[in-house]
């Protein structure tokens, strides 16, 4: 049984579609083989820079016969339509067999598909396949017709077995297919012929080309790694751009240069992010101290000078991106040592965070409020805290973070020593976004926890009193992203708070600024006498605030905005709790025990339904909670068939004078004396 291999050899392919095209190619060649009715063995796609590459073990030599049925209109379709199924099946009327089905009588076609050799469908999917190729941007080129995604230069397309190749009789837009192609551009670029996958896997070899991308990640890990122990060095590792850099070279050649004094106090994540960004450098730093001062670039050619000249050219690039870097970081350190971090960050005003929601300044005041109330709650110093979040979005307005946008809440820190706030702020600064992803630490510093739970609250409180919540799979403003980090942070450090009225406060700042718009009352004032409250204020108390520091609002639209915030905040409670449900479920703890414990009071306090939980959930796993359960399911059972028989409800306490049995005394005793345990345990969290 033959073997086909099939390699599309075109200009350079942008490294961060190879993966996805590779992949593609496989899908659409072995669906297109399967669809034709012709079996195969395992299919395996490459690729480089210049060369998409198929190989599919064990086809056969070519498909069998078969028969196919296809349903047509029905009998009493009009005519139109049935002359419009024969056309498509090339059968006369008489060919037709009616069947009934629920909805009436149908035509029905019964098509014999003649066999076909295997070259001859190979041609025709491969054909199809670069047609319909579904890049993400492609182009055309001469007077043909085909995009791709940049030019293509050759077609091999071979089936061999042990008799010898069969070149694919395949020809599209001119190129028509062969046996023959080429290795690396400028160390091997004379053409070659292939017999099969084994011969051009080791020919390439030889040309200076490695087929397969991981092969070449590989290798530039352990050069990197290499180069870096040689000098007594640390290679930080970046898999995104591992996997990129294998993308760009089809030989790569690890070559270690080094970065000019001159740039080496600036931050190690600056030299990291420009090097990265601009240039594909991997840095490299000095253990214990951290600082970075080398770096690894990967070459795509061997050259006589060991890659000196092309160390010599990168470093002059280098130096003209480092001095941006270092100009950014003096300007910013100016402004700071000028008006410090909140001088910076009052250009915030002028940045819009939502159209309906205010400026990025009008949102840190918000945070900065929150931020001081949760303080308490995490063993955080309210005013250090507030001050935190007043700072922690200053660098948005830093001329280094609008060069490196990946760069803010870093170099918020960074900021924040150097104008010699203290580390708490600092660390806040940067740790205040996390966690970013379900793999993000979660922060444990005080201040850090009471900026980031204040900055995503006001996230969701926002976008729920202007109705944008995540609908099915869009969620443009990454709301449930904020949704796990408040759990996270919740439960990683132990924080115990009520969440809905925690909400409320924040809610209603937002509907307040909604609706005063154009009313007279200024938002701000009332903001600031709802902050003043605190968390666990009542509704009423909620209600009189407002109506004390705006009057223009009057009674009845104070009412409608302290209806909507708790309603709002019910509804975002019940978001919450969603996401928390799937994160415990990963966590193995059933449905129905989270489902048992959210039906009780306190269930807005996620550490104590969380401990509620697991109590449960491992009490369930022994051999008293199963018997507890089966007990339950079948009084309730019985329960209910007595209900029905006699019509009543029997929902009333049970009354210890009306027992007659030493078992029933010996359960009201034992109730009673677990009505003297279970408040005091209940009130210590002894759950269990």
């Amino acid at each position: 049984m033959p073997d086909l291999l099939l390699e599309l050899f075109s200009e350079e392919i942008p490294a961060r579609m190879q993966a996805r095209a590779a992949d593609d190619l496989c899908r659409l060649v072995t669906a297109g083989l399967a669809e034709a009715g012709l079996p195969h063995g395992a299919a395996r796609s490459m690729v480089t820079p210049r060369r998409l590459v198929l190989a599919v073990e064990g086809l056969a030599p070519r498909a069998p016969e078969r028969r196919e049925e296809r349903k047509g209109p029905r009998v009493d379709a009009p005519e139109a339509a049935l002359q419009g199924f024969l056309r498509a099946t090339g059968l006369a009327a008489e060919d037709l067999e009616r069947r009934e089905d629920r909805k009436g009588a149908v035509w029905f076609a019964t098509l014999t598909v003649p066999g076909r050799a295997a070259p001859e469908i190979v041609a025709d999917v491969v054909a199809g396949t670069l047609r319909a190729f579904p890049w993400p941007k492609s182009m055309r080129w001469g007077a043909g017709s085909l995009r791709w995604v940049r030019p293509l230069s050759s077609i091999l397309c071979l089936l061999s077995d042990e008799t010898g190749a069969e070149v694919v009789p395949l020809e599209i837009d001119g190129i028509r297919a062969g046996a023959v192609t080429r290795g690396h551009r400028f160390m091997a670029p004379n053409a070659f012929s292939v017999t099969g996958l084994d011969d051009y896997t080791a020919k390439l070899k030889r040309a200076h080309v490695l087929l397969d991308p991981e092969e070449r990640a590989a290798r530039i890990l352990n050069d990197a790694r290499a180069l870096a122990f040689a000098r007594g060095l640390e290679l930080i590792e970046d898999r995104g751009l591992l996997a990129e850099v294998a993308g760009l070279v089809e030989w790569p050649v690890a070559l270690l240069g080094e970065i000019g004094p001159e740039f080496r106090d600036l931050p190690a994540e600056v030299l990291q992010t420009s090097m990265r960004e601009h240039q594909k450098f991997f840095s490299l730093r000095t253990p214990g101290t951290g600082r970075i001062g080398h770096f690894v670039t990967i070459a795509n050619v061997e050259t006589a000078d060991a890659g000196a000249t092309i160390l010599a050219g990168n470093g002059k690039v280098l130096r003209a991106r480092l001095s941006d870097a270092k100009f950014f970081w003096e300007n910013d350190l100016r402004v700071i040592s000028n008006a410090g971090l909140e001088g910076m960050a009052e250009g915030l005003a002028a940045v819009t965070f939502h159209g309906r929601l205010g400026s990025q300044a009008d949102r840190v005041a918000r945070i900065a409020a929150l931020a001081a109330e949760i303080a308490p709650m995490v063993g955080a110093d309210a005013p250090e805290a507030a001050l935190a979040a007043r700072v922690a979005k200053a660098d948005l307005r830093s001329e280094m973070v609008g060069e490196f946008p990946e760069l803010q809440g870093i170099m918020g820190m960074h900021y924040a020593r150097a104008q010699g706030l203290s580390d708490a702020v600092a660390l806040a600064c940067r740790e205040h976004y996390q966690p970013l992803g379900p793999s993000d630490s979660v922060p444990t510093a005080p201040v850090s926890v009471a900026v980031a739970l204040a900055d995503k609250l006001d996230t969701l409180t926002g976008f729920w009193a202007i109705d944008e919540k995540p609908t099915g799979s869009k969620d443009p403003y990454a709301l449930r992203r904020a949704a796990l980090g408040v759990i996270r942070l919740v439960l990683g450090n132990g924080v115990r708070v009520g969440l809905r009225m925690a909400t409320v406060i924040p809610m209603m700042g937002h509907l307040v600024s909604l609706l005063t718009e154009g009313r007279g009352a200024n938002a701000r004032e009332i903001i600031d006498a709802l902050n003043s409250l605190g968390f666990g204020a009542a509704a009423g108390q909620v209600r009189k605030t407002i109506e004390d520091s705006a009057p223009a609002l009057g009674a009845e639209l104070t009412s409608v905005a302290v209806d909507q915030a708790m309603e709002r905040c019910d509804d975002l409670l019940s978001f919450l709790h969603d996401r928390l449900k799937v994160h415990l479920r990963e966590q193995g703890i059933r449905h129905d025990v989270i489902d048992a414990c959210l039906a009780m009071p306190g269930n807005d306090d996620l550490s104590l339904l969380v401990m509620r939980a697991e109590a449960l959930a491992a009490f369930l796993a022994t051999d008293d909670g199963e018997n507890l359960v089966q007990g339950f399911r079948r009084c309730n059972n019985i329960l209910v068939q007595a209900e029905e028989k006699d019509g009543v409800s029997y929902e009333l306490d049970p009354d210890p004078r009306f027992a007659d049995h030493p078992a029933e005394h010996a359960l009201f005793a034992a109730l009673d004396a677990a009505d003297v345990a279970i408040p005091p345990a209940l009130q210590a969290e002894d759950f269990a």
